[in-house]
């Protein structure tokens, strides 16, 4: 019968009461110790928001401390065994055995009874296998290069989510600034193009000029439109990223673009050096290839005979026993023998792992420094063409108001003044897109160098005291070029010194 009950178990589906109370439970877990936005946010503000209560994040720390706790399993398991085990043994007839006449080839029965129907054995024994423990060594060592590379790959995501906040910040800094401003033109265009149909209808103007009126109208009323369906997902992205619940209001700060060419100054020959010293990816292959490396040291551990160590204490409530308690030691040495047979296969496969790991490495590494010239490049790239597109926002900008004071004074249509509105506002849209794609430039050149903050744990400090160390990280470029200004002091010192 309770085999037959294993046998009917079906799919149990999870109700959708369940679907909901855990939805908001998981919700109110995400919401749990998050602060409560006071004041308008500033863009370092944002990132130290997102560095302590991104989900995404607070998974990556999660996964770190695993591999802390798996380094703490690995290194217990060096130890030796140390097994305490106690059983019951009960019969319903006395254990008697029959002996074989070595004469006659008999059987002769016994009289005699060597044990009692019902005992208990118990037993307290330590086993320590040399060839474990070694094995075990390995395995804590690999446990702890894993550790430092889940620290690798929690610094890659905080750049990545650093890179993301302040590209969708500046997203949502233009969304806030041109809300209401392409609002205002959509209805002032609407207007226009009802009295543009009102005259088309009552055939004051040519049928031409009028319907000429209208696409023009509905040309810029199509650009507008565009770029409010651009602005709208913004709050939405900058909201997912600082953990802030969907629909909330947030004000930005509207700090002033500042051009940094510090990071433009410093040399290649420095900024791959500084790569090849801090880059996560490049860090993360080296952890991989000393893992390999200590795959090799396994198989070779495991050509090696087993020499085991035991000591147990026993005790046996049998009556019949002459000494119920007792010591027991021992030595042992095994070999595998079919070890020499496999020893070659195996020393292939592990030597293949070093090889494929040295050859990633290689491969990262060259990715790295083709990362960092093509970062270089397109800050490069991006600085430009953030000043041309700041230059075109100041002429349309200027246009604008020579265009709405010639309409005041009835020297300009009412068409002229809304194509050039929203010129100026498409113009102003594009000068905050070069301002992100600037800003998103720099981060993946530190996410290529490998700079992060020096931030202690971010549970243990408070979003305003992060903020201002992110403040402070922006003095990176400065370090660097510290660094290579010093070098080349030594190498011009070294020229000068006498032959």
């Amino acid at each position: 019968m309770f085999v037959a009950a294993c046998t009917t178990i079906a799919p149990n589906p999870v109700s959708d009461k369940d679907m909901l109370e855990q939805t908001a439970a998981d919700r109110a877990a995400a919401q749990k110790g998050v602060d409560a936005i006071k004041g308008p946010l500033t863009l370092e503000q944002a990132m130290a928001r997102a560095l302590k209560y991104n989900l995404d994040r607070r998974t990556k720390l999660m996964e770190e401390a695993i591999a802390l706790n798996q380094l703490d399993v690995a290194r217990l398991d060096m130890l030796p065994k140390l097994v305490a085990q106690s059983g019951f043994s009960s019969r319903d007839s006395d254990r008697t055995t029959l002996s074989r006449n070595i004469q006659t080839g008999a059987l002769v029965p016994s009289n005699f009874v060597s044990q009692d129907r019902s005992h208990t054995a118990s037993q307290l024994g330590l086993t320590w296998n040399m060839l474990e423990m070694g094995v075990g060594y390995l395995n804590t060592v690999q446990a702890a290069d894993r550790v430092l590379i889940a620290t690798e790959k929690r610094r890659k995501a905080m750049h990545v989510l650093m890179q993301d906040v302040r590209t969708v910040f500046w997203r949502a800094v233009s969304a806030q600034k041109l809300k209401g401003e392409v609002k205002r033109i959509i209805a002032s265009a609407e207007e226009a193009l009802v009295d543009s149909r009102k005259t088309e209808e009552e055939r004051l103007r040519n049928p031409l000029d009028a319907l000429r009126y209208q696409r023009q109208i509905l040309e810029n009323l199509r650009l507008l439109e565009a770029i409010e369906q651009e602005l709208s997902s913004a709050q939405v992205e900058l909201a997912t990223l600082i953990n802030v619940p969907q629909g909330t209001a947030i004000e930005l700060v509207d700090t002033a673009f500042n051009i940094n060419s510090d990071a433009l100054k410093i040399s290649l020959d420095q900024l791959e050096e500084t790569a090849l010293v801090n880059n996560a990816d490049l860090r993360e292959q080296q952890y991989n290839a000393r893992i390999a490396r200590t795959e090799t040291r396994k198989v070779l551990y495991r050509l090696f005979p087993n020499l085991s160590f035991s000591y147990s204490v026993s005790y046996d409530t049998d009556s019949y026993l002459v000494n119920q308690r007792w010591n027991e030691a021992g030595l042992q040495v095994s070999y595998n023998i079919l070890n020499l047979l496999t020893a070659s296969t195996q020393t292939r496969l592990a030597d293949a792992g070093v090889a494929l790991a040295d050859q990633k490495r290689v491969a990262v590494q060259l990715a790295v420094l083709t990362q960092v010239h093509l970062a270089r490049l397109q800050l490069l790239n991006a600085t430009s063409q953030f000043g041309r597109a700041d230059e075109i926002w100041n002429v349309d900008h200027k246009i604008s108001k020579i265009v709405i004071n010639r309409e005041a004074a009835r020297a300009q249509s009412k068409l002229e003044r809304i194509s050039n509105e929203t010129a100026e506002v498409l113009s102003l849209l594009r000068r905050y897109q070069a301002a992100a794609q600037m800003q998103a430039a720099e981060s993946r050149m530190q996410a290529s160098l490998g700079v992060e903050p020096r931030i202690a744990s971010v549970d243990e400090i408070a979003t305003d005291e992060l903020a201002q160390k992110l403040t402070l990280h922006g003095l990176v470029w400065q370090s660097i070029l510290a660094e290579q200004a010093k070098k080349q002091g030594l190498e011009k010192n070294k020229e000068q010194q006498p032959k």
